[in-house]
């Protein structure tokens, strides 16, 4: 199937035609990766790693301890 690059504002893009989104089960709003090789975009469809935050928190033995953190010489007017 043969389309065209278009200008979409400041941007440039390819419409997908339905039957492509049928047969790759594409839906609008998936999250997606492009890939760039020579001659060739590839668009996959990313999945989600955690459905919930159940799913989030798999393995989580609760053992956190909160440190602090040094990020340097302050370089601006930040109150110390």
């Amino acid at each position: 199937m043969l389309t065209t690059i278009q200008k979409w504002g400041n941007s440039k893009a390819v419409r997908i035609p339905k039957p492509i989104l049928e047969k790759t089960n594409l839906t609008i709003n998936d999250s997606v990766e492009l890939i760039a090789e020579e001659n060739a975009i590839i668009i996959r469809k990313v999945s989600k790693k955690f459905k919930n935050l159940d799913d989030l928190f798999t393995g989580y033995d609760g053992s956190y301890c909160c440190t602090e953190f040094d990020c340097g010489t302050p370089l601006g007017k930040e109150i110390l």
